[in-house]
């Protein structure tokens, strides 16, 4: 398989194109994420229910409530102190954004989650027994929410291009101060300089996918096979 069609399968499975018709009608339009991830977060039978969270005490309540304001306060207040706040906590708050329909902020922090699991496991030991459900979540909160938030993503590329940015360079200037603690169980080798090639290796990556995404070729390939599968009535409806 030519680089170009290796790249393209990897954003087709971040977009939630491939199989997508069989989760739900090819025009639903999804508004919300019907998801559940134990013990962190499992949405409402009713969309006017709240969804039962457990990620962070202080912060619970605010990522549980069903008004924008609430969830816009629990966004602000991790912005202001986001040294220790978990990656599953980052995940909880992209959906709750989602919910209520500040879907570009969702993509930013969706990014962000990602992100700082990635360089969780480049210099944690994910396979110690501390660790090892953490995997397992964030794992699910990428196969549940990845297809919906992604497919929000890319209805337009320029933009997903310049949040995808704006997240990595967020990634580098707020480390993870977890990962730096000796009760966390690390890899083998410096601390310190895994993780500094962990960042080097995530930054890289989103420059390769901003750089094929810059290429009209590409973008034009990944439109039509998001028109044939109706992703641009799924997720890019609008308020």
């Amino acid at each position: 398989m030519s680089r170009l069609l290796q790249r393209l399968a990897v954003l087709l499975a971040a977009v939630g194109v491939a199989g997508a018709a069989s989760v739900a009608h090819a025009a639903d339009p999804v508004k919300r994420l019907r998801i559940q991830v134990l013990p962190y977060y499992q949405a409402p039978h009713h969309p006017d229910d709240p969804p039962l969270i457990a990620v962070a005490p202080r912060l619970d309540k605010l990522l549980a409530s069903t008004r924008a304001d609430d969830i816009k306060r629990a966004r602000d207040e991790i912005e202001r102190d986001p040294a220790r706040i978990t990656p599953m906590t980052m995940m909880v708050l992209a959906i709750r954004l989602y919910d209520v329909g500040l879907r570009d902020d969702a993509v930013f922090w969706f990014y962000v989650a990602k992100h700082r699991y990635y360089l969780l496991t480049r210099v944690a030991d994910m396979k110690s027994p501390q660790l090892s459900s953490v995997t397992g979540a964030m794992n699910a909160f990428v196969r549940l929410a990845g297809p919906t938030i992604n497919g929000y993503a890319f209805c337009d590329i320029e933009q997903q291009r310049k949040i995808a940015l704006t997240a990595a360079e967020w990634s580098a200037r707020h480390p993870y101060e977890a990962l730096l603690l000796p009760e966390v169980p690390g890899l083998f080798g410096d601390r310190q300089e895994n993780y500094q090639k962990g960042l080097t290796d995530l930054l890289a990556s989103v420059k390769r996918e901003r750089d094929y995404l810059a290429v009209p070729a590409n973008a034009e390939r990944l439109k039509a096979l998001r028109a044939q599968n109706d992703a641009d009535a799924r997720f890019c409806w609008k308020p």
